[in-house]
């Protein structure tokens, strides 16, 4: 029987966990987790992964041992000490860790070490898809359903004999100021937590996703992303879960986000500067304006526009935004207010429970105009009309931003354009209370066509 390491990642749970099942089957087992942090998460991501972590020991009898600093170096330190004789993970696919992994991989098996690694995290892994698609629709239906289906998910380990050491040290992840608390009230975190959360989807959310996910007040879509980007329930177990469902229409749409999903990690692995570099050069040109004070006010939800300072005070109090508004919110800070995408996408990342290195590239692209199968330039979401059509009664924005509360449709999608006696009763002040809008949105529209169009080719 072989002693072995199981080094968890982005896979924090013990259910459908390939690498972690056979690294059981061949003897006791040693799980660590390192935190690699060279390419830093957020502060959001770094508040889930601590307290996810913690359930994971706990499901593990407290035996996960954390560590931090160069795997590789790690990794020889606790196979010399603990005498291990095999290493288990399962793959990772952002550029830097696949370039890392490779490099782990080499070195340990010349030094005698057997390592393995596993797909666990996508349904398809980018080279199985054989063609380079840049087209989603294509993507999905040639490339990842013209597959053989997903597996069936597995079940965890029956028995782990658990290795024990006196090595491992603290992460001190958590943000220094207490920010974080605010978050607790809004998660359940761990993996018992995604399987309770996956049950409660497909109970009251999935007979009215299709539909109902494009309203933010409306408790439709899953919120399961940070469970699945940090792996504390598979892609095959929600694959799984969807087949039993009889809804077709639902489902099949709720099968299809998934698939944008795996659209985004080919992105990433076929295109590694995703992140960095517009996917199409010809935006390299584009005139972007450089505006600290607006993109603050952005940040902050003081926009002046009720739908887009919901919008971005949900993510600040919560770590999370409906997809709708990410859209809404997205547009107008490229379009309306001309501010590189990647200002965004960089708050994005620090503030999202759910920050996915290629989710968040492609899906910034994507609203930029600049992305793989991008919506055109043209196209810009106008918030006042959003918030019409996705949040009727309003509940969304007064839910987030209270000191509109006596304001109601139609004025409260635009309260520049209410009457004083308007604004006087419902307690609103334009300048005091709430600000007015920092960017005219009709004009700016206009601006945001001139500029795109100027640059040659677009």
């Amino acid at each position: 029987m072989t002693q072995s390491i199981f080094w968890f990642r982005q896979d924090l749970r013990l259910r459908d966990n390939p690498g972690l099942i056979e690294a059981a089957k061949q003897g006791s087992v040693l799980p660590i987790y390192i935190l690699d942090d060279k390419h830093q998460m957020g502060e959001a991501s770094r508040w889930w992964l601590h307290h996810s972590l913690q359930e994971l020991s706990k499901s593990l009898n407290e035996k996960l041992v954390l560590f931090k600093g160069d795997p590789l170096t790690i990794l020889r330190k606790l196979i010399a000490s603990e005498g291990i004789g095999a290493v288990y993970w399962n793959r990772c696919y952002e550029p830097w860790k696949i370039k890392r992994d490779q490099k782990i991989k080499e070195a340990l098996k010349k030094e005698g070490i057997e390592v393995q690694s596993f797909k666990a995290s996508l349904l398809w892994e980018p080279w199985e898809i054989h063609k380079s698609y840049k087209v989603f629709t294509p993507f999905y239906q040639k490339g990842c359903l013209a597959l053989p289906p997903p597996r069936d998910p597995l079940l965890k380990p029956s028995q782990i004999a658990l290795l024990q050491t006196t090595q491992g040290e603290t992460l001190e992840l958590l943000p220094k100021k207490n920010w974080g608390d605010k978050l607790k009230n809004e998660w359940k975190i761990g993996e018992e937590a995604a399987h309770h959360r996956l049950a409660t989807f497909l109970q009251e959310g999935l007979p009215y996703y299709k539909g109902g996910r494009d309203f933010p007040a409306c408790p439709y879509v899953s919120r399961l992303s940070p469970h699945l980007h940090f792996g504390e329930i598979s892609p095959y177990t929600l694959w799984d879960a969807l087949k039993k469902e009889r809804d077709e229409e639902n489902v099949s749409h709720f099968q299809k986000e998934l698939g944008w999903r795996e659209f985004s990690y080919s992105l990433l692995y076929t295109f590694p500067d995703l992140p960095n570099k517009n996917f199409q050069a010809k935006f390299d040109r584009f005139p972007w304006k450089k505006d600290p004070q607006k993109l603050k006010k952005w940040q902050k939800g003081q926009t002046g526009i009720p739908f887009v300072d919901a919008a971005m005070r949900e993510l600040w109090q919560t770590g999370y935004m409906h997809n709708r508004a990410r859209m809404v919110v997205a547009s107008f800070l490229v379009k309306n207010l001309l501010i590189h995408w990647h200002e965004g996408a960089a708050w994005f990342w620090d503030c999202l429970v759910d920050a996915d290195l290629a989710n968040n590239s492609a899906s910034w692209q994507w609203v930029a105009g600049c992305g793989a199968d991008a919506a055109p330039y043209f196209r810009i979401f106008n918030p006042v009309t959003q918030g019409e059509k996705f949040d009727p009664d309003g509940a969304y924005i007064h839910q987030y931003v209270p000191e509109l509360k006596h304001l109601h449709p139609p004025h409260l999608f635009s309260p520049w354009t209410a009457s004083k006696q308007v604004l006087e009763k419902a307690g609103v002040e334009l300048g005091k209370n709430y600000p007015y809008p920092i960017v005219d949105l009709k004009e700016s529209r206009k601006e945001a066509l001139k500029a795109f169009k100027s640059q040659s080719g677009l």
